[in-house]
């Protein structure tokens, strides 16, 4: 009985020690910060690598800085994205960077609001806000162009068209890239628009939509989709449903995969690079520039780059730029 007093004694004493060696090196090695910087950060869906890729860079300089970062996934639901802010306002955290589900949606503009009245800094990427009064920069890949190269590559290797639009319509970024397409078509009849759908930028929503339009027996022979999740989409229905002729897709990231198929597969005529890591490196650097009270431009446009099966060879098709 004796022996085990002792050992249990032995044991607390260890522990306590062993407590207080860990708050020594913990203090040690992790240098305190006093001015901790708190980033909370929400985009449209996690169920897409673009914004994976953009948050880790993020996280990546966050880490660097011993601040915090607070990453959040409103699955396409905009109530659930306000929430989001009203959460990150309890929080109090410094800089809000959002991915906007409804750039026109009221509670969500409201809570911005509330959130810059706060004090927070707001930061939006890869979309715009309809009301970006709250806002204090937007980082955008340049989307309006995006559409525009996707159709004058449309117009030098196709006599006519044939075109069926894959659509995101509450997300500005993807409204500007169809809307810089059909500008560039306007006034030449010869490519002509045949059916559009709204995808909400999904591959397993794509499908059922491209599908249905099969179904339809609706001609087409192109399509331009919003971005390469949504064209993938669009090849995989074309090839499960069996369409025999040729069809041109076009879409719109230059995401590992869509660049993969450029190089392999003749369907896919093109996709428009953007770069996650570069926004995401623009967006945090501006959360910290806005806390210092420095100032920002109050938009940042990344250029985009097109890429063909002639030309994506020369690109890393393994991972994102």
């Amino acid at each position: 009985m004796k022996n085990r007093k002792i050992l249990g004694i032995i044991v607390s004493a260890f522990i306590g020690v062993s407590a207080i060696l860990g708050i020594y090196f913990y203090y040690k090695l992790v240098p305190y910060n006093a001015h901790q910087v708190k980033i909370g950060a929400t985009y449209m869906t996690m169920n897409n690598d673009f914004y994976k890729v953009l948050n880790n860079e993020i996280d990546k300089i966050v880490e660097e800085n011993n601040d915090i970062l607070y990453t959040r996934d409103p699955a396409l639901d905009v109530n659930k994205q306000t929430q989001q802010i009203e959460s990150f306002i309890k929080k109090g955290v410094n800089v809000i960077i959002i991915n906007p589900v409804d750039a026109n949606n009221h509670k969500l503009i409201k809570a911005l609001k509330k959130a810059k009245k706060a004090g927070i800094k707001i930061v939006v990427v890869d979309s715009q806000l309809s009301d970006d009064s709250s806002v204090d920069t937007t980082i955008v890949s340049d989307n309006y162009q995006a559409g525009v190269l996707c159709a004058q590559n449309l117009m030098q290797t196709q006599s006519s068209a044939k075109i069926l639009l894959l659509e995101h319509r509450s997300a500005v970024s993807a409204v500007d890239r169809i809307n810089g397409f059909l500008d560039t078509i306007k006034g030449h009849d010869a490519y002509q628009v045949v059916d559009r759908k709204d995808c909400l930028g999904q591959t397993e929503l794509s499908m059922p939509q491209v599908e249905s339009v099969i179904n339809s027996a609706e001609s087409f022979d192109t399509v331009m989709a919003l971005n390469d999740q949504v064209a993938i989409g669009a090849l995989a229905a074309i090839e499960n449903m069996g369409l025999t002729n040729p069809v041109k897709i076009y879409g719109v990231d230059g995401s590992p995969d869509m660049k993969t198929l450029l190089a392999t597969t003749s369907s896919i005529q093109a996709t428009v690079a953007q770069s996650p890591i570069t926004i995401g490196e623009k967006a945090v650097q501006s959360g910290y520039r806005l806390c210092h009270g420095k100032k920002v431009d109050k938009e940042i446009v990344i250029p985009v780059k097109f890429l063909t099966s002639d030309t994506v060879s020369t690109e890393d098709v393994t991972g994102w730029q």
